[in-house]
This record gives C-alpha cells, structure tokens and sequence, in this order.
C-alpha cells in the first residue's frame, strides 16, 4: 500500500519523468485547477485533488503510446497509494488502453478539464494580455469551434466531460476560466 503524496512530492515525481516545461507547466495548472474545484466541492481534500491533477500526465512525455498504462507502474514505483493512480488515469478512460473509468466527481472534473485547461491556455496566450484574467467565454467558444486551433485538444473529450458532469459546455469552460484566473492570480501575486 503506498502513500499520498504532498503536492511537492507530486511535483518531484513529475520532474523525474518528464523534462518538457510544457508538461511540467501542464501539470502544475492542471493540479491547481482541481485544487480550485476540490475547494468547491470537496474541501476537506483540497491537496488530494491538486495531487491527483498533477499526476495524471506523468507518463505522457515518455510513454505517449502508453499513456495511463505505463502511469500506473511509475506511480506504484515511486510509491503512490493506488487510490490517487486510479483516479489519476482514470482521465484517459476511452482515449488510452487504461481500464479505470472517470467515476467519482473528481475524476470526472479531471476528465473535463484535463483537454480543456490546454484549450483555454491556447487562448489566452493568443490575446495582447497572454493571460486568463480578461478571457471570456465567447472567446474560448469561438476558438473551441475551429478543429485547426489547439488541435491537440479533444473537443469531443471536453464536450463528453461536460456531460459526465451533467453541466453545460458554457458552465464548464467558465468555471474552468474562473479556476485558471484563480491559479494566475495565485502565481503573481
């Protein structure tokens, strides 16, 4: 039986396997924006949540074709209570060879906004700004429409999170934006 990492072990663990800012960076927002949601809806877990988020892509740099396979022996090698590695790949249920499926609320949450916080990031990096603080909705919606933007986000896993989490793909892109401000602010202040 492992344990649950602190958010700096979750961190280190991801440095070891991924050396990409992208990814690191990827991580890092993904982990706050669950933190962002756990304090909606469970607060208790806050760094459970913001744990599970950081860990979810450890394996995707160096094992893309066995992304949330290959996740699970790395996490379980380093030690990682199996509890935060099925929910941690749970998020490539369908997409990936991983069996667990997004079935608690968080590992819904991380299934949305996993492709989502990568669109939305798109976004705003485009605007004079380069931030979320003065990102809308339509903006997103505009960009979420053309296929050819951040092709690498999967509108159908955004739009299939949505429904997962029973809210509609405004709410959900707003509510991502508002947890993306949240972490933003909490990095330049």
């Amino acid at each position: 039986m492992g344990t649950v990492p602190t958010i700096e072990r979750a961190e280190e663990i991801v440095r070891t396997y991924n050396k990409e800012p992208f990814h690191i960076t990827h991580a890092q927002t993904v982990g706050a924006v669950m933190g962002w949601f756990a304090a909606q809806h469970d607060p208790e877990r806050v760094d459970y949540w913001r744990v599970v988020g950081m860990l979810h892509d450890v394996d995707f740099e160096m094992y893309p074709d066995q992304h949330c396979v290959k996740g699970e022996e790395l996490l379980r090698s380093e030690g990682v209570d199996e509890s935060v590695i099925r929910s941690a790949m749970s998020h490539g249920y369908g997409v990936t060879d991983t069996p667990h499926t997004p079935d608690l609320l968080m590992e819904k949450i991380l299934f949305a906004v996993d492709e989502l916080t990568g669109l939305i990031g798109a976004v705003a990096i485009m605007r004079p700004s380069r931030s979320v603080s003065d990102l809308e909705l339509p903006s997103v919606k505009k960009k979420f429409k053309d296929k050819r933007f951040a092709a690498g986000c999967s509108r159908e896993i955004i739009e299939q999170g949505a429904q997962q989490l029973d809210m509609s793909l405004d709410d959900l892109i707003t509510e991502t934006i508002l947890a993306m401000r949240a972490v933003e602010a909490d990095t330049t202040d």
